[in-house]
């Protein structure tokens, strides 16, 4: 089965078994590791992608589902050599600890910063609750959080 969507901006067909998950298909098929498998019942949030700007989960997400879509992984988020704002907040604040969830996250404050581009703390602590981290007590990721909606 073709499935045609737009992946961090370039126009891709994927050929792929209609019951075949997001998840595969980007990283066997297109080679783009940054989206992590863990869990695969959308709960920790490590394999979070943006599809038409909303986060998702692609554990769960059917390739076929993603037709006619614009799907961006966190490779797709720096412009060359320049880091996106989140990724940049991420790294002024070391928010990344062993880094398994650190794409899930960064691309769940990107889908923040457009849903809530004026989110307070609560409400970036209510937005990141559906990606976990084993690592850190949350309190860099926060941070780096409020950096990045300031300059985005």
């Amino acid at each position: 089965m073709e499935t045609e969507f737009t992946l961090n901006g370039s126009a891709v067909v994927v050929d792929a078994p209609a019951h075949e998950l997001l998840i595969d298909s980007l990283r066997e098929r297109m080679r783009l590791t940054g989206t992590k498998r863990s869990c695969d019942v959308e709960i920790c949030g490590a394999c979070t992608v943006l599809r038409d700007g909303q986060a998702i989960s692609s554990c769960t997400t059917l390739t076929a589902d993603v037709e006619g879509t614009d799907v961006v992984t966190v490779e797709g988020l720096a412009a060359g050599e320049e880091l996106h704002p989140v990724q940049q907040a991420f790294v002024d604040h070391s928010a990344a600890q062993c880094g398994f969830c650190t794409p899930g996250m960064v691309l769940s404050v990107v889908a923040l910063g457009i849903d809530f581009p004026d989110a307070d703390e609560e409400k970036i602590k209510e937005y990141l609750s559906s990606t976990i981290c084993r690592c850190t007590g949350y309190a860099k990721i926060v941070e780096a959080a409020q950096q990045a909606l300031e300059q985005m």
